[in-house]
């Protein structure tokens, strides 16, 4: 399992993930799931992956080859599609060509095909957008009064931004609320943890404003887990108890 979270925000974007591949107690690896199609000054994309790693990599990897509408058509990619909306489209095409290839074979090893992503970036002459896509290749987008989309084991990080999260939150606002959602998941589930990658795209700049590894040695997410486990502790102790206790 993992954990990726992306705010859709009025400045821009916040994508973040953990990178734990988790096959049993005694197999766990570090692999990436954020991936970057970037073109400076043109175009930035950023896509994030949970559920079954090979059918993870078999999604990329066919979206990075290019995916051709017809027989001898040029092939499409996410450096070529020409809004954020057909960029989905694309995705959801590149899912359901890997499950047609795919899904027997698992099925006939008992095994689902597990696959969820999230995508998000802006395109010169385009607003910036994020979206959900799903097995199926559907998808789903963030908006203004839902202004932010989570895949993988997202239960324990949802109530913090549920609380918080909201469009006019500014960039880096957003950047500490991404790390109390990620420590919350991190606390409460194993398959969930650290290194986490980082990235945050501010709107209209067409380039990365940010990229970063998060590591047990990063000190400013050692302070976000420290501050944030002793503000819910105050908050705990500051409320009353119950009026009607013996």
């Amino acid at each position: 399992m993992t954990y990726c979270v992306g705010l859709y925000l009025a400045d821009g974007l916040v994508m973040l993930a953990d990178t734990r591949s988790n096959a049993g107690v005694d197999n766990i690896a570090v692999f990436s799931k954020m991936h970057v199609f970037e073109t400076p000054g043109e175009r930035v994309l950023t896509l994030m992956t949970a559920g079954n790693l090979a059918t993870s990599q078999s999604v990329v990897n066919m979206l990075k080859e290019g995916i051709a509408a017809r027989e001898g058509d040029a092939p499409e990619t996410l450096y070529s599609v020409g809004t954020m909306f057909r960029a989905a489209q694309l995705v959801g095409e590149a899912v359901r060509r890997v499950y047609h290839v795919d899904a027997p074979t698992l099925e006939a090893q008992h095994v689902s095909f597990d696959i969820s992503l999230l995508l998000g970036g802006q395109i010169r002459g385009s607003e910036h957008r994020l979206y959900q896509i799903y097995a199926a290749g559907n998808f789903i987008e963030a908006t203004v009064d839902t202004p932010f989309l989570q895949i993988g084991e997202h239960k324990y990080g949802k109530p913090i931004l549920d609380r918080a999260a909201r469009h006019e939150t500014e960039l880096y606002d957003g950047v500490k609320l991404a790390f109390v959602s990620m420590d919350s998941t991190i606390r409460s589930n194993l398959t969930v943890g650290l290194p986490i990658d980082l990235l945050v795209y501010r709107r209209d700049a067409y380039k990365v404003e940010l990229r970063r590894r998060i590591t047990e040695e990063d000190e400013y997410f050692a302070m976000i887990r420290q501050r944030w486990s002793q503000a819910l502790r105050e908050a705990y102790r500051a409320i009353p108890r119950p009026t009607w206790a013996v």
